[in-house]
């Protein structure tokens, strides 16, 4: 069983940074693929990123490629998402998810854990 809690999340001008916090519960946090997904008003979730146990691959969907990145830390048992250049269409709720597999995927469905959500609002 993981629990996952996002915080970082808060109101930033367009042109901005963020940095998106995800700890998890539990021992076998190394264990987890972790993902970010994101939710915005009247639109379905959406992969933004994920990584792999060792942090060795990374995947990004294409319109966060460049701006966003993904990392963690095993011995802080914490996921990370560095947003810069942040544009008013990154406005969501943004979720971590952690996955009992080392496959880097990017279907919602096959992520085990979510996170409660953490909002980000970009302003024009």
């Amino acid at each position: 069983q993981v629990q996952l809690v996002e915080s970082g999340g808060g109101l930033v001008q367009a042109g901005g940074s963020l940095k998106l916090s995800c700890a998890a519960s539990g021992r076998t946090f190394s264990s987890y693929v972790m993902g970010w997904f994101r939710q915005a008003p009247g639109k379905e979730r959406e992969f933004v990123a994920a990584i792999s146990w060792s942090g060795g691959t990374t995947d990004y969907t294409d319109s966060v490629k460049g701006r966003f990145t993904i990392s963690r830390d095993n011995a802080k048992n914490t996921a990370y998402l560095q947003m810069n250049s942040l544009k008013p269409e990154d406005t969501a709720i943004y979720y971590c998810a952690a996955r009992s597999n080392n496959v880097v995927v990017r279907s919602s469905g096959l992520y085990n854990y979510w996170g409660q959500g953490t909002q980000v609002t970009v302003s024009s």
